[in-house]
């Protein structure tokens, strides 16, 4: 693995007719992958396919050992493989039948001790925040402005005070609003927010009474609410109760706590034809050492999961497991369907521009965040991870919204991958991860690790001191996101607006 940094290409597995250039590829240049020598036909940019021997028309395209597609026309050996010549193989939903474990036992090297706050009910947060909260978009601005005040007035007394505002809560019906309900009460509820404020105008679909109903008991007491229609003066009022909620968390120190005490939300944006090679597998090490320590590990887009679910759902830790990823599968293709939209409309401009060409290929890379954990639970969207291992959570690929309802499902911190780049953070801590060193030179003021040192020095090296990072940042050192102050939440519509 030492040596694949003077690769020009890379084949990913032994069963793969295809391989991924390392750096563009010129016309007529010869490249040798694993012995033997390709003449490239065409331009190949870095970071795309080309074929290593000849495709027949229709034959499937093999990327990471499994098929990402099939051949549209003949391709020879040597000549670019991409959207003029490959397509997607997906359509509708499936009938998911168990299928024999893909892998050996899960084997894995536990995580060390990191230094976290304990909250009241016996779990442990990254940051010890307040968090303010608007029912309905009428209010947001008010809770942004009163939010950055107040972070000014209190700097240092606690990690943060933050206010997320999203344009919901009004015009919603049925499982609408219950959804936008449902993902605020979550996100309530999440340790890393040790005070939260929520404001409300007093009108709207999403009353204030009803949201306060929807937060789990245990986490009612560290809650303040404001009716911004009975209030004489609402900002005075929402930082009046900022101003308690600090003088009641200052306090707060970190103390040891136990590996088994972290959520972590598994993420992936802006992906490139790297990313499935270096930061998506190396997120994989690092919840299968979750795994092996009773932590909980949340992963969702689960459009990026079509294509390449049978690895993931071969782990299920029961049928009923088993079967309620599948439904879960089918639920959101359904959904896509009922739209009149197809259920590959999948990877992104980004994503094609880096390499990634079909939503299997995508996917295949995708799933790799999980690495080999077992796959102990399946919840929807809004609800929160309760068991140790890995969870499959119900939301789109969307980065800002499948973010926020990892946030909402518990974790507090998010790790999220990216082979393009993006600046944007969420309400807990979000390491970006470069697939590429190119990125993480060029923005080191969006990017938290470079996973790109994987060619040059190997998995387990990078992967060591991946997790030291990673325990240093739940500990307590900020990432580029939370120094740029790039913070936001964004809730999943999916209903009529009236």
């Amino acid at each position: 693995m030492t040596q694949t940094a003077r690769l020009q290409a890379i084949r990913v597995n032994r069963a793969d007719n295809v391989a991924t250039a390392l750096e563009a590829l010129p016309a007529g240049a010869s490249v040798q992958v694993e012995g033997a020598k390709i003449r490239i036909r065409d331009d190949v940019p870095a970071g795309h396919k080309f074929a290593l021997a000849d495709l027949a028309q229709g034959e499937p395209v093999i990327r990471f050992g499994a098929a990402i597609g099939h051949a549209t026309r003949r391709a020879a050996a040597g000549e670019h493989v991409h959207r003029h010549n490959l397509a997607t193989a997906l359509s509708g939903e499936v009938a998911y039948r168990p299928a024999e474990a893909s892998g050996p036992e899960l084997i894995a090297e536990p995580l060390p001790a990191w230094q976290g706050y304990r909250r009241a009910d016996g779990r442990f947060a990254t940051r010890n925040e307040i968090w303010l909260l608007p029912t309905v978009g009428c209010v947001a601005p008010l809770v942004e402005d009163v939010a950055r005040e107040c972070a000014a007035r209190h700097a240092g007394r606690i990690d943060a005070i933050a206010g997320f505002g999203h344009p919901h809560g009004c015009s919603q019906l049925g499982d609408d609003l219950t959804g936008t309900r449902r993902a605020l009460a979550s996100l309530c509820a999440n340790p890393n927010a040790g005070g939260v404020v929520l404001v409300g105008l007093g009108c709207e679909s999403n009353q204030l009474d009803d949201l306060v109903e929807s937060v789990d008991p245990a986490s009612r007491g560290k809650l303040r609410v404001v009716r911004a229609q009975d209030a004489g003066d609402e900002r005075a009022e929402t930082m009046r109760v900022v101003d308690e909620l600090v003088d009641l968390l200052a306090p707060a120190e970190r103390e040891t706590a136990p590996a088994s005490a972290l959520a972590v939300g598994l993420k992936c944006g802006g992906s490139d034809a790297l990313s499935g090679l270096t930061a998506n597998p190396l997120l994989g090490l690092f919840s299968d050492r979750l795994a092996a320590s009773g932590s909980k590990a949340i992963l969702t887009e689960i459009p990026e999961i079509f294509g390449a679910e049978q690895a993931l759902f071969s782990r299920a830790t029961s049928p009923e497991v088993f079967e309620a990823a599948g439904a879960l599968l089918n639920r959101f293709k359904r959904y896509f369907l009922d739209q009149g939209q197809p259920v590959s409309e999948n990877p992104s401009p980004g994503n094609i521009a880096g390499g990634i060409t079909t939503l299997e290929e995508k996917s295949l890379g995708a799933v790799q965040k999980g690495g080999q954990a077992p796959l102990v639970d399946v919840i929807d969207y809004g609800e929160q991870a309760t068991r140790p291992g890995l969870t499959l959570l119900e939301a789109p690929g969307n980065d800002a919204v499948s973010s926020t309802a990892l946030a909402a499902a518990g974790a507090t911190m998010i790790l999220f991958t990216t082979g393009r780049g993006t600046p944007l953070g969420f309400p807990v801590p979000t390491v970006k991860v470069a697939s590429n060193s190119h990125l993480a030179r060029d923005k080191a003021g969006w990017i938290d690790f470079d996973a790109g040192r994987m060619l040059d020095e190997g998995r387990e090296a990078v992967a060591a001191d991946f997790a030291r990072r990673l325990l240093a940042i739940a500990s307590g050192e900020p990432t580029a996101a939370e120094r740029s102050g790039q913070r936001v939440i964004s809730i999943w519509k999916r209903g009529v607006t009236l």
